[in-house]
């Protein structure tokens, strides 16, 4: 078999390019940061002695997109793991657009993009994997950190959505989507916070995302707290969810 990980250069893309590799997955690992590409490269193949290609890519890039679908297409991918996205912080009039927009161009474009197109080579072939990351924050109204949640809820709801027609036709092909919450990554760096409740392991959060995937779960959470809680929000009001949402994040302390 062999997987496509976006995001892959760390934190979750790169803990879950590890595990598949632990299962004798080969890889094909992208992301912008080449340097780091190649490091992980030369760990999977010495530890795990499987077949790891590299490619450079800015999924910002609606082009760049459709090169990397091109690119590895002829390798009829069995699995693909969605996993590229990051955050902004900080109150919806006082973020950086430019930046918001990029985010959203990973996010929701280049998700909806790879997802679509490699959903139609494994529907058309009866089988595959697909793996959306997505997050306990998309169930979720998110004052201060409004355009990611937004975005992480647009994944859930496509995901849902799609799981379900494919169910309908009997597909063999599984799709998931991870939905944990804080997770102990480069995220909080990036995103220029910290969590104000303890994060999850990211390697035992990848371990548990393919286990899931293979077992045909559509929500993987990080542990039965997390899963209990996106439970439990469908039965509180949006309202009573975006003040204890805001409560919560105006606690995180920014860089």
């Amino acid at each position: 078999m062999i997987a496509l990980v976006t995001g892959a250069s760390s934190g979750i893309g790169r803990d879950i390019a590890r595990s598949l590799a632990k299962h004798g997955i080969n890889v094909i690992i992208t992301a912008r940061r080449r340097d780091r590409l190649a490091e992980l490269k030369k760990e999977l193949i010495a530890e795990y002695g499987v077949k790891v290609m590299c490619i450079a890519a800015d999924l910002t890039d609606e082009r760049q997109c459709m090169e990397l679908y091109s690119r590895v297409r002829k390798y009829n991918i069995d699995i693909l793991i969605n996993n590229a996205g990051f955050g902004v912080f900080g109150k919806f009039c006082d973020t950086d657009l430019e930046s918001e927009l990029d985010m959203l161009d990973v996010n929701i474009r280049a998700f909806h993009i790879l997802f679509k197109l490699f959903l139609r080579d494994f529907r058309e072939r009866g089988c595959g994997y697909i793996l959306n990351t997505a997050s306990a924050a998309g169930f979720l109204p998110g004052p201060y950190f409004s355009s990611y949640y937004a975005s992480k809820a647009y994944i859930v709801r496509m995901t849902q959505a799609v799981a379900e027609e494919l169910r309908a036709e009997r597909s063999g092909v599984h799709i998931s989507m991870l939905c944990p919450g804080p997770v102990a990554t480069e995220f909080e760096e990036k995103a220029r916070v910290r969590f104000s409740i303890p994060a999850a392991s990211s390697e035992k959060l990848a371990e548990k995302a393919v286990r899931g995937m293979f077992g045909g779960e559509l929500m993987i959470c990080s542990d039965p707290m997390n899963r209990a809680s996106i439970y439990a929000a469908k039965l509180v009001p949006d309202s009573l969810l975006a003040l204890g949402a805001r409560l919560a994040q105006s606690i995180r302390r920014t860089f």
